[in-house]
C-alpha cells in the first residue's frame, strides 16, 4: 500500500526540471569533481588504447618491478618493464638521452624475427627484432607509449598495455 508521502514523491519525480533541480544538480557535480575529478589525460590514454588491431590482439601485461617503470624523474637512470603474455615475454630498457627523449631497447623471448611497433603520441615508429630478439628505438620522445610485437609475417599482434615514458 502506497503511503501519502509516496505519492507525493512519484508525483515529484514524474515534474520537469526545474530551477531548483538544475542547481541541486550543479552542486553534486562540482562536489565531486573536487574530491574526485577526472583524470586530465584519461580521455586521450582510451582514445590511445583502442584501436582495431587490439579488438583482435592478445594482451600483454604489465609485470611489476621494484621500482615505479615508466614515471618521469629529474634523473636520467633507466627504467626496465618487463610484459609477458601467453605467446611471448618482452623486456624493455628506457633511458634518457635528453629532457624530451629516450632510447628504448628490447628483447623478445622467444627470440625470433618479429616486427615491433612503438605507438607515440606523435605516431607510429617501426622496428624488427633480430634473430636473437633484440630490438631498439632511438630518440623516442616522452610521453604515453604502446608496443605491438607481430610475427615476422606481420600477423597475431601482442599489445602492451600503454605506459609513460
Amino acid at each position: 500500500m502506497t503511503t501519502p508521502d509516496e505519492r507525493e514523491l512519484d508525483a515529484l519525480a514524474a515534474e520537469a526540471l526545474d530551477d531548483f533541480d538544475e542547481t541541486a544538480l550543479e552542486r553534486i557535480a562540482a562536489m565531486y569533481t573536487s574530491a574526485d575529478p577526472v583524470p586530465a589525460n584519461l580521455v586521450d590514454r582510451i582514445a590511445f588504447g583502442i584501436t582495431l588491431d587490439a579488438l583482435h590482439a592478445e594482451l600483454a601485461e604489465l609485470e611489476r618491478s621494484p621500482g615505479l617503470a615508466g614515471v618521469r624523474a629529474d634523473e636520467a637512470v633507466a627504467d626496465t618493464v618487463t610484459f609477458t603474455s601467453a605467446s611471448i615475454t618482452a623486456m624493455v630498457t628506457m633511458s634518457p638521452t635528453s629532457v624530451e627523449s629516450t632510447r628504448v631497447d628490447g628483447w623478445i623471448s622467444p627470440s625470433g624475427v618479429r616486427i615491433v611497433e612503438l605507438r607515440t603520441p606523435s605516431g607510429t615508429l617501426h622496428s624488427e627484432a633480430d634473430e636473437d630478439g633484440r630490438f631498439a628505438f632511438e630518440d623516442v620522445t616522452r610521453g604515453l607509449v604502446q608496443f605491438t610485437f607481430r610475427d615476422a609475417d606481420g600477423g597475431h599482434p601482442v599489445v602492451t598495455p600503454a605506459l609513460e615514458i
